[in-house]
């Protein structure tokens, strides 16, 4: 699927416009420097999940970067429900994206115009939570997640996403559909972009969340999961723990709650916790 050449409508500066007329300029300070925030989201039943969350997250993102969103909350939260009736989306992906335009091309970019769009397309659940339960493989990648003294790791900017690409390239042309990365340090940090959880018994572990993004899915399944009275523990992991563990699970809005059946050598068997939560991640969103 080509996405220049979608059918529908895109909110870009102000304006609905035919998809197709929707760009950019080709000097924009957010394609060469990348100074560009943005948001994955998900509707339901005509109803985005965690709606809030997502945009105070996206302007907190902005802020982060040094620049200021031209619309507040309940706006962009409008334009979106805009874009969804403009697309006739009851089930279907959003993606939200600000960034510097090209009045200075160069490192410095303070006097540049900040652009925001809301593009939005359907994207159906088509996946039972049985159908879900055969896991997805991962391998290790060679790029580690950032030191926080050297990137805004606690923001969803363009720019932290590069190593991402990298990795899961390496591993998707080695057959697996996904790649774990480490993170400075070496321990376990996420999936390329996604969330990881590792269960035994009535019991998960994930990794803290002090180097890469604490997702919103990730949030929500620790507290489905703390509901459901499993305990959860957040703390360091290595590459030496994941044989002590059963299941094994990435978390995100585009993969939900997804099984992972191995990491490189390492086996996991999509169990009852799995289960669990593939069916009440699924209810809530579709509540």
């Amino acid at each position: 699927m080509d996405y220049s050449n979608l059918e529908g409508y895109i909110f870009l500066d102000g304006q609905l416009l035919k998809w197709s007329d929707a760009k950019l300029h080709v000097l924009s300070h957010g394609l060469h420097y990348a100074s560009s925030v943005f948001e994955g989201e998900r509707a339901y039943n005509g109803k985005v999940f965690k709606e809030l969350e997502h945009t105070n997250r996206l302007i907190r993102s902005a802020n982060t970067l040094g620049f200021n969103l031209p619309y507040n909350t309940r706006e962009i939260c409008d334009i979106r429900k805009n874009v969804l009736e403009a697309n006739n989306i009851i089930d279907g992906y959003i993606r939200p994206v600000a960034w510097r335009g090209s009045e200075m091309m160069g490192i410095s970019a303070q006097n540049n115009t900040i652009h925001f769009a809301v593009a939005a397309w359907k994207w159906p659940s088509y996946f039972s939570p049985e159908a879900k339960l055969k896991g997805i493989k991962l391998n290790i990648s060679k790029w580690k997640r950032p030191d926080p003294s050297t990137a805004p790791v606690n923001t969803k900017a363009a720019g932290l996403y590069m190593i991402c690409t990298l990795s899961k390239h390496d591993a998707e042309s080695q057959g697996f559909d996904d790649s774990l990365m480490l993170d400075y340090r070496g321990y376990i940090a996420e999936a390329t972009g996604a969330n990881i959880f590792f269960a035994k018994n009535n019991t998960i572990h994930t990794p803290i969340a002090d180097c890469f993004l604490d997702g919103i899915t990730r949030q929500t399944v620790i507290k489905i999961a703390k509901e459901e009275g499993i305990d959860v523990v957040e703390k360091r992991l290595t590459l030496n723990d994941i044989e002590s563990y059963d299941e094994c699970f990435v978390t995100g809005t585009a993969a939900e709650v997804t099984p992972v059946k191995s990491i490189n050598e390492y086996k996991f068997i999509p169990g009852k916790i799995c289960k669990l939560l593939i069916e009440k991640y699924t209810n809530l969103t579709s509540s």
